[in-house]
């Protein structure tokens, strides 16, 4: 197939391609160093789902989702397997992959709010329609805005301070300037974690704190008040996931933004928080809110409220990170500088696209090739296959 179609060539090609089939492809990657965020054990792996739906052009797209539990995800593995083999599937069979909008639809009534599930197809069904039409996502999302994306580290929970400046020296060296640290069970060594950075770094860098929905208000509003003069860019999610009046009160409380994300889920729990006032930072991830077809419609509400946006992942290979870069270059407004690298800046050992993302003094290309423009790695990808 050439790689720029004519007019008439797409929309003939609109017109016939059909699915014919939906692969899931469950995997286990291992982190460098456990992870630890303020919910549950440290975990040495994280379970990831590949998704590709084929068509009868002898041409398959790519979509990821991840197993990440935690407050706001319950999912498990063999969960996302079954609602993508069992129900999802037959309602694609036979369907051009170009209808993404009433194939999206299809699948949430009939399984309402499986935005883990469905980011997976929805993402494969753009890869695929960019790889059958011969251009990336971001064309098909209005065009390129921008050719690099600055991103953000994850500094994970340390025994010490020391470990911590440790781990965000290494990552100032590869170009990092913008620090997300986990926060939420011990708020002394919290604070200690903020003042170490700051004093170690000063003005050179951005940081924000994040505590996965782990505090109390009472508690949170205490360790908050406490970092103000420390000049915190966002706290992200300092209180329970269905805690939006807390999440409002802080806001009006304190001077440090805070930033929604287990609270957002879909374009009606991010017009609560709007209506609310309760953040003035959304974050969004591929798995968490659907994907590109979902995270879209939240990047539009959030800037119509004049609200922050932090484009974020669960820990991922290149597949997902990819796919926010695709939404990001699409993107012309402002965006901060977040954390969907989070996976392939470091946090995980292996990956199973054949050219790896890689960020590069701390900023992310956009990739250029046809759909979200990486491709698998068959023999990676099959040593880290999880047999369910």
């Amino acid at each position: 197939m050439d790689d720029i179609l004519t007019s008439d060539s797409a929309a003939a090609l609109r017109r016939t391609a059909k699915i014919t089939s939906v692969e899931t492809i469950p995997l286990e990657i291992p982190f460098t160093t456990p992870f630890k965020i303020s919910q549950g054990a440290p975990r040495a792996t994280i379970e990831t789902l590949l998704v590709r739906v084929h068509c009868d052009q002898g041409i398959a797209g790519v979509g990821e989702t991840q197993a990440w539990r935690r407050q706001g995800s319950a999912e498990i593995l063999p969960n996302l397997v079954t609602a993508v083999e069992k129900y999802f599937e037959p309602l694609l069979i036979g369907r051009s992959p170009f209808d993404i909008a009433a194939i999206l639809h299809d699948l949430n009534a009939t399984l309402y709010n499986s935005l883990y599930a469905q980011a997976a197809i929805g993402d494969a069904l753009y890869d695929l329609t960019g790889k059958l039409l011969g251009v990336p996502v971001h064309d098909l999302l209005g065009g390129k805005c921008r050719d690099r994306i600055r991103v953000g580290a994850v500094l994970s929970m340390k025994p010490a301070v020391e470990e911590v400046i440790a781990e965000a020296e290494a990552f100032h060296e590869r170009g990092f300037r913008h620090f997300g640290l986990k926060i939420g069970i011990d708020p002394v060594a919290d604070l200690r974690g903020v003042e170490g950075l700051r004093k170690h770094f000063g003005d050179d860098i951005v940081l924000r704190v994040d505590a996965n929905a782990s505090m109390s208000f009472d508690a949170a509003l205490q360790l908050l008040k406490k970092m103000e003069p420390y000049d915190i860019d966002a706290a992200e999610q300092p209180v329970a996931i269905w805690d939006v009046e807390g999440l409002a009160a802080l806001s009006r409380a304190v001077s440090i933004p805070i930033m929604a994300d287990e609270s957002v889920s879909t374009d009606h729990s991010l017009l609560d928080v709007i209506r609310r006032r309760a953040a003035s930072v959304v974050q969004t991830k591929v798995a968490k809110n659907g994907g590109i077809y979902y995270i879209r419609k939240l990047w539009h509400l959030a800037g119509a409220a004049g609200m922050r946006i932090y484009p974020g992942n669960h820990p991922s290979v290149s597949v997902a990170t990819a796919s926010v870069a695709q939404m990001a270059a699409a993107w012309p407004e402002p965006l901060m500088e977040g954390v969907f690298a989070v996976g392939v800046s470091g946090a995980l050992a292996a990956d199973v696209v054949q050219d790896p993302i890689r960020p590069e003094n701390g900023e992310i290309r956009i990739p250029e090739g046809p759909g979200l423009g990486i491709m698998l790695d068959e023999d990676r990808m099959s040593s880290l296959r999880l047999d369910l």
